[in-house]
């Protein structure tokens, strides 16, 4: 383990020299060492690691899929603590856990090589009736705050996620060394959230965590985790705009990177030598597709997609744009909506398969993707001029 006065001297280094300090989330010792190896100050080994590397959500850490702190310690002993000997790795630590006793528990934390803890699975994320219900069973974000008081007299390295202004202030009187500002699922990639707040929303929230913070103690170093902010140019503006001093990211370092080296490499497998490295889905792959090649992209989303649900919100955020931009573009590129063409391509793609197979009105639609036949029937009349059933007989 580092110690934590080690610790502590050298991320404010960091942020003299650098500017900010980044975290990363680790779920295996591949993320780990390259992590590392790319300058990655702090690695947090958490269940959401290990859950992401399985290809679940992060938030399987909150369902009765194992022991979060058993699969942390597992993780860390024989994955993290056995490549990483320069960072510190802090232990996330669930700890409402009933089977453990706190000051055990974080004593053989300690022992076993971690440097410090990180509360998650934190009950900060829980609201609603299930919040009250689990309070009443005893397990609530106080014991949170107990874990980080407790290991911050320990000489443990703390860091406390947190969401709201209460929350920052019980974490700063309870000694922690970072507030991380957590704002849920980290946006992006295929598994990612598809509901988040707007940058500007974090910013708003960030700013009362970290006011509320510095109304307790000035010296606390202050984080973001995940949530809408999940590219460089992301952090730059929350470092512009707010008292943020560094990142902590899961899905931005491991899952969405992974997602697309895996799924980039087999097409260029399967494509046995086709692969054409200026085609729309290839670059936004890549991470190289550029506003010119936006409305491109959408054209070629649907070829490979028509018979899914598609939509231009869920296609701007994956472009990381507006969906009223890539609309208004889309348009005056196309000389339609986005609407329309779909509607067109669909049923241009039903009259092939009427000409080309022996299929039901009803089959066509389900492959066209219109779950409401009667729907379907609505859109080839109106663009035809006649209903499938004629279409059919017609080619007859």
């Amino acid at each position: 383990m580092i110690a934590r006065e080690e610790i502590l001297k050298n991320l404010n280094a960091q942020i003299h020299i650098n500017g900010h300090i980044l975290g990363v989330v680790a779920g295996s010792g591949m993320t780990a060492k390259y992590a590392a190896e790319g300058g990655a100050d702090i690695l947090l080994a958490l269940s959401a690691g290990k859950f992401r590397i399985m290809g679940r959500s992060s938030f399987s850490s909150y369902l009765c899929y194992g022991n979060s702190n058993s699969i942390v310690m597992n993780m860390g002993q024989n994955e993290l603590l056995t490549i990483i000997k320069d960072k510190p790795v802090l232990f996330g630590l669930f700890a409402s856990d009933p089977m453990i006793n706190l000051y055990d528990y974080l004593q053989q934390i300690k022992e076993n090589g971690f440097s410090g803890i990180v509360n998650y699975p934190t009950l900060s994320l829980i609201d609603g009736n299930f919040k009250t219900a689990i309070e009443m069973e005893g397990n609530s974000f106080e014991k949170e705050v107990e874990a980080i008081k407790l290991a911050h007299f320990m000489d443990l390295f703390t860091i406390a996620f947190v969401t709201d202004a209460d929350q920052s202030r019980a974490m700063a009187q309870a000694g922690a060394d970072v507030i991380c500002a957590h704002f849920g699922l980290t946006k992006g990639g295929f598994l990612g959230a598809k509901k988040y707040i707007s940058i500007n929303d974090a910013k708003k929230i960030s700013e009362e965590i970290f006011n509320a913070c510095d109304e307790v103690r000035g010296d606390v170093m202050k984080m973001i985790y995940a949530g809408p902010a999940n590219t460089p140019i992301d952090m730059q503006y929350m470092y512009q705009n707010t008292k943020c001093q560094g990142y902590i990211g899961g899905s931005t370092f491991e899952r969405i990177p992974v997602e697309r080296a895996i799924l980039n490499t087999t097409k260029a497998f399967k494509s046995c030598g086709s692969f054409d490295a200026n085609d729309p889905m290839t670059k936004l792959l890549n991470g190289n597709l550029h506003p010119d090649d936006y409305v491109d992209f959408v054209k070629k989303y649907i070829e490979e997609h028509y018979m899914q649900k598609i939509q231009m919100q869920d296609l701007a955020t994956y472009t990381h744009v507006s969906s009223s931009y890539l609309s208004v573009k889309f348009k005056k590129e196309v000389g339609c909506s986005f609407t329309e063409y779909l509607i067109k391509f669909r049923i241009n793609k039903a009259k092939k398969l009427f000409r080309e197979r022996h299929i039901t009105c009803k089959e066509a639609a389900d492959m066209v993707g219109y779950e409401d036949y009667a729907q379907f029937s609505k859109m080839f009349k109106k663009y035809t001029g006649i209903s499938p059933t004629e279409y059919i007989e017609q080619k007859q």
